[in-house]
């Protein structure tokens, strides 16, 4: 009983020296997403706020949305992060024309992002609840080579999608899923066009511009909060087709690059529509809200992705007498960057059919997967 105590001691000893815990300076919360940029990796923080960095990491940064960034010279396992304002009303804010500023931003991409063939190490999330219940969860190790860091709209819509991204998968770590068949499946596994655009910012920052541009459309954007070189301008958008979006970015005005870019589609206002199960069946299906979010961090003077997030809530369904509520999401943390080629990979996902049909390579590397309680405790039910 002794030895096999001494031995859990050890355990939890060896787990807490692989991860710290990022938390508001004023009243203690976790940061959930906070990224870490490490001297060989970016990771960050998952929903309890922890992050899985080793003790021996020194001199890293890290920042969050809404928090002042935060050089760390020796490792802690508590960092505390200072919000970057208390309340809108007490800073100055400055008005700013967004058509404008987006507008050069999308024009000058290739000059301003890193836009030569690059190979990542990725972590890949995807997760499905069904009214607040987790019943699809899926973490992997992949990686992921990109010709241009940017999406080529000729190539998508012709679904020539090796030509824009290619993705090998190593290791499965967790894939669990207690609901075969859902009344949100489609019952296809087409990777469309629009599905590989919202892996790329410069698809998002075109249709955020389309829809400025629409007739009858009316915006608005405010700078709230400077920083050295960097600006946070929150921003609103009614566009001419029905859809408002909201959101937030941060702007270099020095290297005129987005680093961070936020936006939400407000659309449960839309009235319900019929669909179709896989079966045949008929239903109600209204829209929800959703939200993508793109972080960059500058490395050997490039701007490289560090993560993308697509998020949906509030789609609901009214199937048999029942409201279903579905929430979903795709996280893609851009681990390790190195330069590439034109080639691409050897062994390539088949995007033709679902990611989780193809076969691993099992290519091991460092783990950077930190599970939430949340998510433990689905992995673990039985």
């Amino acid at each position: 009983m002794k030895y096999s105590y001494l031995l859990m001691i050890l355990f939890a000893g060896l787990c807490s020296a692989q991860r710290l815990k990022v938390i508001d300076s004023e009243n203690d919360k976790a940061i959930p997403h906070a990224r870490v940029i490490l001297s060989n990796q970016v990771v960050y923080t998952n929903e309890d706020g922890f992050a899985p960095v080793s003790q021996d990491a020194r001199n890293f940064e890290i920042s969050a949305s809404g928090y002042q960034k935060k050089i760390i010279t020796v490792f802690n396992s508590r960092i505390k992060l200072t919000p970057a304002y208390k309340n809108v009303g007490e800073v100055k804010i400055v008005s700013v024309d967004i058509r404008k500023l987006l507008g050069d931003v999308s024009k000058n991409y290739h000059k301003r992002y890193y836009n030569e063939p690059s190979l990542y190490d990725v972590v890949y999330k995807e997760k499905k609840l069904d009214n607040n219940k987790l019943y699809f969860l899926v973490i992997a190790e992949t990686k992921l080579w990109s010709k241009s860091n940017h999406y080529n709209y000729k190539d998508g819509i012709r679904k020539n999608y090796d030509e824009i991204l290619q993705m090998q998968l190593n290791n499965v770590k967790y894939l669990k899923n207690v609901k075969g068949d859902s009344i949100f499946t489609t019952g296809t596994n087409e990777f469309s066009h629009e599905y590989m655009g919202n892996y790329f910012f410069n698809f998002e920052l075109n249709r955020t511009l389309n829809h400025i541009k629409s007739d009858g459309a009316k915006y608005s954007g405010k700078m709230i909060f400077e920083e050295g070189d960097e600006q946070l301008i929150k921003f609103k958008i009614k566009s001419g087709v029905r859809i408002e979006l909201e959101g937030e970015f941060k702007y270099n005005k020095t290297d005129k690059v987005i680093t961070y870019f936020e936006v939400h589609y407000v659309q449960t206002g839309y009235p319900p529509v019929r669909r179709k199960t896989a079966d045949g069946v008929e239903y109600d299906y209204q829209l929800g809200d959703a939200s993508l979010i793109f972080d960059f961090y500058k490395k050997d003077g490039m701007y490289l992705p560090a993560l993308t997030r697509f998020e949906g809530d509030k789609y609901s369904a009214f199937y048999l007498g029942k409201k279903h509520e579905r929430k979903f999401s795709r996280e893609i943390i851009y681990n390790t960057f190195e330069k590439s080629n034109k080639e691409g990979l050897s062994q390539k996902v088949d995007f033709g059919k679902n990611i989780w049909e193809n076969v691993p390579v099992k290519e091991e590397k460092e783990d950077a997967i930190l599970l939430s309680a949340d998510e433990q405790a689905f992995i673990n039910e039985k």
